[in-house]
């Protein structure tokens, strides 16, 4: 999405239509209960959740709005009681140090590692079990930091705790899950 919007404004193209991001066609589907996520699920689990702020999806495409947005469509799938959020957050959080997929893209992993360990730290600091990235670039960086730093924490994309709130998770999507979650509601 950052990249089609980059590359508009880049070109000076102006476009027929309106470019948002689908963590705002959640949450607006969620208020509207077309998306009829719950969090009961994670009543007696009572599992902890941070969230990643993507650096293109926020501070550099859509501000605090999105960050909201984000906060809003977690805190409906897992419990607002569940929620830990990082600090700083929304626009003021800081870069997974993934660099937008340049650094996996490049190779230099021990740049990459130094730089995420300000994230780590910080996912660390919340004591979650699972940090939630909306962004792919996101998630591969927050994954492999834990691995390196062996963190415990678990990199997980939104999409996936959307469909276990809504029971369609299917067995074949939960490889980033911990143990604790598996095997749940198959």
């Amino acid at each position: 999405m950052y990249a089609v919007r980059f590359g508009l404004e880049k070109f000076n193209i102006t476009p027929k239509f309106e470019i948002i991001s689908i963590i705002t066609l959640y949450a607006q589907w969620i208020r509207e209960g077309k998306l009829p996520v719950n969090s009961d699920w994670n009543k007696d689990l009572k599992i902890k959740f941070t969230l990643q702020d993507p650096c293109q999806l926020v501070r550099k495409s859509f501000g605090d709005p999105i960050a909201d947005d984000l906060r809003f469509v977690l805190k409906s799938v897992v419990g607002e009681e569940n929620f830990i959020d990082m600090w700083p957050r929304k626009s003021n959080n800081y870069c997974c140090g993934g660099g937008g997929g340049f650094l996996q893209a490049t190779g230099f992993a021990d740049q990459r590692r130094e730089y995420g360990k300000r994230k780590h730290n910080q996912i660390m600091e919340t004591g979650a079990a699972y940090c939630i990235t909306p962004c792919h670039n996101c998630h591969s960086q927050v994954h492999d930091l834990s691995e390196f730093y062996k963190g415990g924490y678990h990199a997980v994309h939104l999409w996936t705790f959307i469909a276990l709130s809504l029971g369609i998770l299917g067995p074949n999507e939960r490889e980033y899950l911990g143990d604790d979650l598996r095997d749940f509601g198959l």
